[in-house]
């Protein structure tokens, strides 16, 4: 999931994806008078408030990542086009280090490193625009949980994958070298999965048109960005040469995203208690399939 000097087809994912075009930055909450909507109450005084305030799980997130990158570069790694060493060591995702060496901890280091900073900058932007959506939705504490859940299962289906694909081809030393996996876009996808399921509920005090609206635009944002990834690694395919997208981690980090939010309903229009007994609920089924599909895993290498 990272930005890598031209490899052969397989090395060096880079899942470059667009941000969602039609998405607000915000939850949109505008008055609407008449047509059977209730009509929202006179507005509060304005006060001066940061934005980190409105949403503290993005911003943090996005300040985690943008803080991982500064340390990539001030310690020598290339801001454009890291090469497949430093990200290894700053603990990019790969199915030889995870499995045969028990490096678990690049299953979430993987999700705030990045392959430059044009791949760094793609990715906050998406993650603003989602994250802003989502946290009046989830709350500060489920944006967290469901960057952190739907960005691991992303990762652990690439080492799946790339497991069973490259484990005969490399003799049983698959990803020493390559098949390397970085980046925040598994759990965007993650969160546009959340987003999918959550934005369909009638509890919430918008009009469904404005609703099937947002909706669609966050569909279009995982479906273009997940064609233009498949695209791209067959042109690579084709031509020998080229940079790779971890489709995987942006599929499973996506599936995920959707089992997350299934038993969810949203913050707004929902009792307090009511939302967190829900919100609980996700992250326990998410956990326990994650920390099963981990199990299975690390019982693929030989001992």
């Amino acid at each position: 999931m990272g930005s890598t000097p031209p490899t052969s087809p397989g090395q060096g994912p880079v899942p470059e994806i667009l941000p969602p075009g039609s998405v607000s930055n915000g939850y949109p909450m505008p008055s609407y008078n008449g047509g059977g909507y209730t009509v929202a109450p006179p507005p509060p005084p304005k006060r001066s408030r940061r934005r980190f305030g409105a949403a503290p799980a993005t911003y943090g997130l996005m300040g985690i990542n943008c803080a991982v990158y500064v340390l990539m570069v001030f310690t020598g790694t290339n801001p454009i086009k890291p090469s497949l060493e430093k990200l290894l060591i700053w603990g990019a995702d790969n199915a030889g280090l995870v499995l045969y060496y028990n490096h678990w901890w690049r299953i979430v280091a993987a999700m705030f490193i990045h392959g430059g900073i044009l791949h760094l900058a793609l990715n906050m932007w998406c993650l603003w625009n989602l994250g802003m959506l989502a946290e009046p939705l989830m709350g500060t504490f489920g944006v967290v949980a469901v960057y952190l859940l739907t960005g691991a299962a992303g990762n652990l289906l690439s080492i799946c994958y790339n497991w069973f694909k490259f484990h005969n081809l490399d003799g049983g030393a698959v990803g020493l070298v390559g098949h390397v996996g970085v980046g925040a876009s598994g759990a965007i996808f993650g969160i546009a999965g959340a987003l999918i399921v959550l934005l369909k509920s009638d509890r919430l005090p918008v009009p469904p048109d404005e609703l099937k609206k947002l909706r669609r635009s966050v569909i279009y944002f995982a479906a273009i960005n997940l064609v233009i990834g498949f695209s791209i690694n067959v042109g690579t395919s084709a031509m020998g040469v080229g940079m790779g997208v971890d489709n995987m981690a942006h599929v499973g980090g996506f599936a995920c995203g959707l089992l997350f939010a299934a038993p969810m309903i949203p913050r707004i229009g929902s009792s307090r208690n009511t939302f967190n007994l829900r919100l609980r609920v996700a992250v326990g089924i998410v956990t326990g399939v994650l920390s099963l599909f981990g199990f299975f895993l690390a019982q693929q290498p030989p001992r």
